[in-house]
């Protein structure tokens, strides 16, 4: 079983590369922000370590059929999932997709923007 530093790790590495992403602590958890705006957290809850995301409404259910995946308590209802790292082998690029669907749901149009020109410099 992977540990939680491990995991922060790896968590820590994928949100580093996303343009201005920043890391702090909000109620002991670590999180990552854009500007203001978390798009992923690492925290127990209930005993239970998971990666909470944002993955928006409409998207929300269609994870939430998925037992890895369960409503992120309190933030739930703004369309946040927390995947429950214990469940199964974790998939780091299924995580580094989920962790920019999140990042692109709360980042100012501004940072998304500098992100699609770097992706085309590179792909150019």
């Amino acid at each position: 079983m992977i540990s939680e530093g491990a995991i922060l790790k790896r968590l820590r590495a994928i949100c580093s590369r996303l343009p201005a992403a920043t890391e702090g602590l909000s109620f002991g958890h670590p999180t990552f922000r854009v500007n203001t705006k978390i798009f992923a957290v690492l925290e127990e809850y209930k005993g239970e370590l998971g990666i909470c995301v944002k993955v928006g409404k409409l998207l929300q259910g269609i994870f939430l059929d998925d037992p890895r995946f369960f409503r992120t308590p309190y933030i739930g209802k703004h369309g946040w999932v927390t995947l429950r790292v214990h469940a199964a082998p974790l998939d780091w690029n299924e995580i580094r997709e989920l962790v920019k669907g999140s990042y692109q749901l709360v980042a100012p149009p501004e940072k998304n923007d500098t992100q699609r020109r770097a992706r085309k410099r590179k792909a150019g």
